[in-house]
């Protein structure tokens, strides 16, 4: 079957000539019975007009439906014009890709858009922002020969083609639909000869998501407005994210460090080679030492006795790959090994996918779909990425396609796992197409996915026991014997810290060894960690909450609205924060339920699959919060956020000045305000004076986005901001000012024009 069949055999049939001459004859009076009918449907459902949509909800069966043009050309509509020049160059001259750039229709955002009691029915208009590109795809649409929806293979996507139907009229129970994992010549080939309908399944689920955020949005919001301050929100998941940071935050508090003393001790064998034991046991008995007094009792019985090797262990010990990335650990390992944020890291995975000149490649898609929580692999990745190894690396090295996927219970598996879209466009190749960060990012997909398909590492392992004196002292010891995948790729830690191998000296039992020295060390017991970006995404994934694709977005929104803040890349709970958490998880305690949660998205995963009715779900959630909502409009008492004293008086009209709590954290105000209303921003001096005007002192400031820059004072009068801070020395080659960056390692002083650069600093 050729491709452009296959398209139109799914296609409703052209219809005859003498209904396009009917249709031509009647155009003008069918557009003015849609205006009507539109009218008349939206009043008596109490739609208010609103400026950011277009009212066009037509009901379909009023419509009448496309008639194609059998010499045009086929429309392939995507989502966004990168991935519409990719694909326009796999095709032909009988093809026409254009994009949509995301929805076309929503739901407004001056109201709910949701008649809850009409089976919560969703009322979509076409947005004004899209009229241009929605005007633009109806005219493409009037001229062809088919229409192939080509959105993202995920619920958004299938909604959108949803949307697209409706505003393009295109029957959605035809073959309209396409969907390619990756962006590469032979997958598009492959979509266009398997076109399907839309799932309504799919594009269910996306609504009951859609409805429940909005129903939270515009009841919950308001509320917490009223009660607290304007400008805030909540939401299914990022309530939950708060809610476990101020929960972290509070076992922190409330920790009591413990003391405790470990003792190690240094030997020497009779061919000079020392090596560190660890006391584990005293007469048998395991050790619990708390105080220094305890500790200092030991190694005055121990004394200097040599110690006698009582015992061997030697074992070969396998490790395996990480399996390839999901969106989840895409992110996290984003933030571990690349200090990407997880939106930074999902901003150019976009890119990646979507496609980027690639010399004699052209266009071409470089990582299949980057939102998916399966590790799933095709045959041929795997086989191209068998060959690969083998011939790079060698036989041993490739496990040829052998490794079997696992996904994490309640994984969607409608596409593969993030890899490359091909393993022979390696990163040294890559290097001249790609800027710093994209080739980092695609470096770290196509490491993994390699050692994804190899071998096992081996490691020889060693544990040695000593006797001295009625103490035990054990030595643990490894090394690397075969790399195995080890050889492209380690999977990073939350800790930062690397594995290293430990080689002990070559013992046996019944050998005699000097004791060099006895040491004590303190130690105490730490509280947990705050999060990470990295830490609270598996968290959040581990707890069923929400899906790898909202992570980044809501992450994002908990800081905009300022209840947490990043401090040295661990999230801390603010003031506003603990507020808001309080009051939701007092009064709407299934928001912040992780176990609810958790249970409304497998149920929003059943709509997806057909197994559930999105409205009962949605049903479900809505009855009880709605009692909740009456509850804590009754109950909630107005919240003062008590001002703070500044510690001086405003200069312009004397009044004392306060520290106030507003929706991007804490700002100086006069306490005479309405009648004064002099406000100003906190700043933090670096004591540094500003190398532009070279009068003010440069400030830290923070961005609405809790990102921190460094401006000047005197601003607006000097405008001088630099997101690198200053350090008050002018470049000894150009005479520019000097500048700290973070880099790996540590830090870096540098020249702001890249002509100088000092070591880095730890």
């Amino acid at each position: 079957m050729s491709i452009k069949r296959s398209i139109v055999i799914g296609e409703p049939k052209v219809a005859s000539t003498s209904k396009d001459t009917k249709k031509k004859s009647t155009k003008k009076e069918s557009t003015t019975i849609k205006r009507k009918v539109a009218k008349e449907a939206l009043t008596p459902m109490g739609i208010v007009r609103d400026k950011s949509v277009l009212q066009t909800s037509v009901p379909p069966e009023q419509r009448e439906p496309r008639v194609y043009n059998p010499d045009g050309k086929v429309l392939v509509i995507v989502e966004s014009p990168a991935k519409s020049k990719t694909i326009e160059k796999f095709l032909g001259p009988n093809y026409v890709v254009k994009a949509s750039m995301g929805h076309l229709r929503d739901l407004p955002k001056s109201q709910m858009g949701i008649d809850i009691e009409h089976d919560f029915t969703p009322r979509y208009s076409n947005l004004v922002t899209r009229k241009k590109v929605i005007d633009e795809l109806v005219s493409y649409a009037d001229e062809s020969s088919a229409v192939l929806l080509a959105t993202d293979p995920d619920r958004e996507g299938e909604a959108i083609s949803w949307h697209l139907a409706y505003i393009l009229n295109v029957d959605p129970t035809s073959t309209c639909r396409i969907t390619f994992n990756e962006i590469t010549k032979n997958a598009v080939a492959e979509a266009l000869e398997s076109p399907r309908t839309i799932d309504m399944n799919m594009v269910d689920a996306q609504q009951a998501r859609r409805v429940l955020d909005r129903i939270v949005g515009y009841k919950l919001s308001p509320l917490l407005w009223k009660k607290v301050c304007k400008g805030l929100s909540a939401g299914r998941v990022q309530s939950v994210a708060v809610r476990l940071i101020c929960e972290r935050e509070r076992e922190i508090q409330a920790f009591v460090p413990q003391e405790y003393w470990t003792i190690e001790g240094n030997f020497e064998t009779p061919k000079k080679e020392v090596f560190t034991a660890e006391l584990t046991h005293i007469k048998g008995e395991k050790i619990d030492i708390t105080t220094e007094s305890e500790a200092q009792a030991v190694v005055d019985a121990i004394g200097g006795a040599d110690a006698l090797v009582t015992n061997i262990e030697k074992r070969k010990r396998s490790r395996k790959a990480a399996p390839p990335f999901t969106t989840s650990t895409l992110q996290q390992d984003g933030v571990r090994k690349l200090n990407f944020g997880a939106k930074r890291t999902m901003m150019i995975a976009q890119h990646l996918y979507e496609g980027l000149e690639i010399g004699s490649y052209g266009h071409v898609g470089l990582i299949t779909y980057m939102r998916t929580d399966s590790t799933r692999i095709a045959d041929s990745a795997k086989a191209e990425a068998a060959e690969f190894i083998e011939k790079t690396y060698g036989d041993e090295f490739s496990a040829h396609g052998g490794r079997k996927a696992k996904n994490t219970q309640g994984a969607q598996d409608a596409h593969e796992a993030v890899r490359p879209s091909s393993v022979l466009r390696t990163p040294d190749e890559m290097k001249k197409y790609l800027d710093k960060d994209q080739l980092k990012l695609y470096t770290l997909i196509w490491s993994r996915f390699v050692a994804s398909q190899m071998t096992p590492a081996i490691l020889d392992t060693m544990k040695v026991t000593l006797q001295q004196n009625g103490v035990t002292f054990i030595a643990n010891g490894s090394k690397v014997k075969f790399k195995g995948f080890m050889q492209v790729y380690v999977e990073g830690r939350d800790d930062g810290k690397e594995d290293k191998e430990n080689i002990l000296p070559e013992l046996v039992e019944g050998d005699v060894v000097k004791s060099v020295d006895i040491e004590p060390k303190q130690h105490f017991t730490q509280p947990p960690a705050r999060f990470s970006e990295a830490t609270l995404i598996r968290t959040l994934e581990e707890n069923g909450v929400g899906r790898p694709s909202t992570y980044a977005p809501t992450l994002e929104t908990i800081q905009r609205r300022y209840y947490v803040k990043l401090t040295n890349k661990r999230f801390e709970p603010t003031e506003l924060g603990e507020i808001v958490n309080s009051l939701v998880s007092e009064f709407f305690p299934q928001i912040v339920d992780t176990h609810f949660t958790a249970t409304m998205e497998t149920d929003l995963d059943k709509v997806g699959e057909g197994q559930e009715k999105w409205v009962e779900v949605v049903d479900r959630f809505y009855k009880p919060f709605e009692k909740e909502l009456t509850n804590a409009e009754e109950k909630i008492e107005k919240i003062q956020i008590k001002d703070e004293p500044a510690g001086f008086d405003c200069e312009l009209c004397g009044h004392p000045m306060v520290i106030k709590l507003g929706r991007y954290g804490k700002f100086y105000a006069c306490s005479n305000f309405p009648d004064c209303r002099n406000t100003k921003a906190i700043v933090k001096e670096i004591g540094v004076t500003c190398p532009v005007c070279h009068e003010g002192q440069v400030i830290e400031r923070k961005s609405k986005k809790n990102r921190i820059f460094y401006g000047c004072s005197r601003y607006p009068e000097c405008d001088f901001t630099s997101w690198d801070k200053p350090v008050g020395r002018p470049c000894p080659k150009c005479g520019q000012y000097l500048v700290e960056k973070k880099v790996k390692g540590g830090k870096q002083v540098v020249c702001i024009n890249g002509d100088y650069e000092e070591n880095v600093q730890k």
